[in-house]
């Protein structure tokens, strides 16, 4: 058990992830560089981080359910390739050497933070060729490349998954005609089955510090909750502002 000051300070970290992934996306980035800060090895901090956040995101895509109605069919093929594309991140994240994890996650941290800041302005031009084109076109269907793109999303989920929810946003967001909050209610679905796939192979193969999962496991399925209800009436741009604060700390921390 860690000192109750660590415990703590997780506990809400994993709130705060929990609610930020089911508004936005990214919630590693807040619950990963504290873990850090408090001296967890780099691959135990990701591999207990995601078996931890797993049911927040399910708490999360349960409080979306309403935006869920009518995409059955949608939400059914697409879990298949994030199925597919966390199981192989995951593996990934085993079979190569602690040192190339260290090596690539300052990219995938940066790559997270970029992501984070441009999201609204991706989010604007979406809105505005959705309007260009007259909003929902209605019935037609996703495009095909929907299907690959979101297993590759996957496969960055598995390995690391920071801002994994942005990435997902993105591709649904450019190719599928629907509201970006039902758009949204698919992220969260596809984000928890590929940490939940992920999150299983850890579990009998990964070194698991299962404190820290039990800490943020709570914190996040409280903050799925809260980011389902309160999380959509705060300003957009101070949670981006804490998940780019904290992602660069989280870059600093490993590359001094």
């Amino acid at each position: 058990m860690p000192p109750f000051f660590e415990a703590v300070t997780i506990l809400l970290a994993g709130v705060a992830a929990g609610g930020i992934n089911a508004v936005v996306g990214s919630g590693t980035l807040i619950t990963f560089p504290i873990l850090l800060a408090f001296g967890v090895p780099p691959v135990t901090a990701n591999v207990s981080n995601n078996i931890g956040l797993a049911p927040g995101s399910v708490s999360g895509a349960i409080g979306y359910r309403r935006e869920l109605v009518g995409q059955r069919a949608r939400v059914l093929r697409l879990v298949s390739g994030s199925f597919i594309g966390g199981l192989t991140g995951a593996v990934l994240l085993i079979v190569l050497p602690a040192d190339a994890f260290e090596t690539i996650v300052p990219v995938l941290i940066g790559l997270g933070i970029v992501l984070v800041v441009v999201q609204p302005r991706l989010s604007r031009r979406v809105a505005a060729r959705r309007e260009a084109a007259g909003e929902l076109a209605g019935g037609r269907p996703d495009p095909w490349w929907i299907w690959p793109t979101t297993a590759l999303a996957g496969v960055y989920g598995g390995y690391f998954g920071a801002a994994q929810g942005v990435i997902l946003m993105g591709i649904l967001g450019i190719g599928i005609d629907e509201s970006l909050q039902r758009l949204n209610a698919v992220k969260n679905v596809l984000a928890a089955v590929v940490n939940g796939v992920a999150g299983v192979l850890f579990i009998f193969v990964a070194d698991v510090d299962w404190w820290l999962v039990l800490l943020i496991a709570v914190g996040a399925v409280i903050g799925g909750q809260l980011g389902a209800t309160v999380g959509r009436r705060l300003h957009p741009t101070v949670l981006r502002t804490v998940i780019v604060l904290v992602g660069l700390a989280a870059l600093a921390s490993f590359l001094l």
